[in-house]
């Protein structure tokens, strides 16, 4: 039975060692799961859910990131940062983060830097802070007033940075907004840039829009190796469940929106340009369940993302995690795309 597990993975462009280490999960895996043309699943993972690693609760969790020694690091929106092994998903190490008084953040986007050092949003001011390797603080990057929250700013809380990728390169990083500012259309969320200066420290730069679909939020962004973005929108209906759709995106041609008060009815501005890559609804369910109603046993809250690499044939690897609010009725779950950028 290993044999044959190992002979289906290599057939699907899988390494050995992630097969075998993939548990169950990887007799699911088949060059025909296609959530679409562009996007294909090769299994998922619900060996976290529910679970503890040294007293603390591995679930809430908001982003993923490859750290530099190849392993998984995994942020819970409740201050903690998770090591797991990249293969196993094996929790290996929790720290603590905190704000400058010690009180936990509402912590949602990552990015591990190239010294190692952490990038961490807060939704509740919102704020992008660095922090070391075991947790202290280092560094907080500047954040144009109107995307703070009310009544500092004109965002509304709970809908500032979910997202942060670092651009190729290194020089530029990203937050995305999760939903619109008060005086801006529903459903244009803003992009907000920082370019690194030559001291290593990051300063205030471009700022773009993203058009939503109707309902919908982002919840993540991360950088592709080309410059352009994948990005998570994500939305949930009760008695429904959620909808969860990946896009990709190409700011090259966006208005800088830094100046711009209001995004309402400014006819000159025009966002970023973004491509349907799947509905992850589309995707094969492979014998997953919800506990709760979805559009599909395969969805949850899915929140988090990263790139950990490519296939054979050039497609991206995209790893996306759900996060279960610590809620009974989520799944902590592990999605493992391919996937093809036009």
């Amino acid at each position: 039975m290993r044999l044959r597990t190992v002979l289906a993975c290599l057939t699907a462009g899988l390494a050995a060692a992630t097969c075998l280490s993939a548990g169950p999960a990887a007799a699911h895996t088949s060059p025909g799961h296609a959530c679409s043309p562009r996007v294909q699943l090769d299994r998922f993972s619900d060996a976290l859910d529910k679970t503890t690693y040294d007293g603390t609760f591995v679930g809430n969790l908001s982003a993923l990131a490859v750290d530099r020694d190849g392993s998984l690091a995994a942020l819970e929106d409740r201050s903690s940062l998770l090591r797991l092994d990249a293969r196993t998903l094996r929790p290996e190490s929790a720290v603590r983060l905190a704000d400058e008084a010690g009180a936990d953040l509402d912590s949602e986007g990552l990015v591990v830097d190239a010294d190692g050092t952490r990038l961490v949003t807060s939704e509740t001011e919102p704020s992008v802070r660095r922090y070391s390797h075991d947790g202290r603080i280092l560094d907080r990057l500047p954040v144009p007033d109107p995307l703070r929250t009310a009544p500092a700013g004109r965002a509304t809380a709970n809908g500032t940075f979910e997202g942060l990728t670092l651009l190729p390169g290194g020089r530029t990083l990203l937050a995305s907004m999760e939903y619109a500012l008060s005086g801006d259309t529903a459903g244009i969320v803003r992009f907000q840039t920082w370019r690194r200066t030559a001291g290593g420290r990051f300063r205030l730069a471009a700022q773009y829009a993203y058009r939503t679909d109707a309902g919908l939020g982002v919840p993540e962004v991360q950088a592709t190796p080309d410059g352009r973005l994948l990005v998570l929108e994500r939305g949930f209906t009760a008695g429904v469940g959620n909808t969860v759709r990946l896009y990709l995106a190409d700011l090259r041609h966006a208005t800088d929106t830094s100046g711009i008060e209001n995004l309402t009815g400014q006819d000159g501005v025009r966002p970023a340009g973004k491509r349907l890559l799947a509905d992850i609804a589309d995707c094969p369910s492979l014998g997953a369940t919800a506990r709760q109603p979805q559009p599909s046993p395969l969805l949850d809250n899915i929140e988090g993302m990263t790139v950990t690499g490519r296939d054979r044939t050039g497609r991206l690897r995209v790893l996306l995690v759900s996060d279960d609010n610590q809620n009974a009725a989520q799944t902590t779950r592990f999605y493992f795309l391919r996937v093809r950028t036009p």
